[in-house]
């Protein structure tokens, strides 16, 4: 099924070599250029890689000091969950 253009329009590059999307829908984008002077924009969200809280990362150290000193809880009975796949 082709693509409908939702907008068409000239644009002219300026003297740094810079074209000037209107109401852009996107911030980010993934240029291609190629040999015909054809620029390919592929809109892309950029977002931040998943990153653990210093909080969560200080209790986790606590947590290993207090496993190496041997501060620990009674092993867990999981003999029962043996027959779940």
């Amino acid at each position: 099924m082709p693509t409908i253009a939702v907008k068409s329009y000239d644009a002219k590059i300026d003297s740094k070599k810079r074209i000037t999307l209107r109401n852009a829908s996107y911030e980010y984008f993934h240029v291609e250029e190629y040999d015909d002077g054809r620029i390919l924009l592929e809109p892309r969200e950029l977002t931040k890689p998943f990153q653990v809280s210093v909080r969560t990362l200080k209790v986790m150290d606590l947590s290993m000091e207090n496993f190496k000193n041997g501060n620990v809880s009674n092993p867990i009975d999981i003999s029962a969950y043996e027959d779940i796949e």
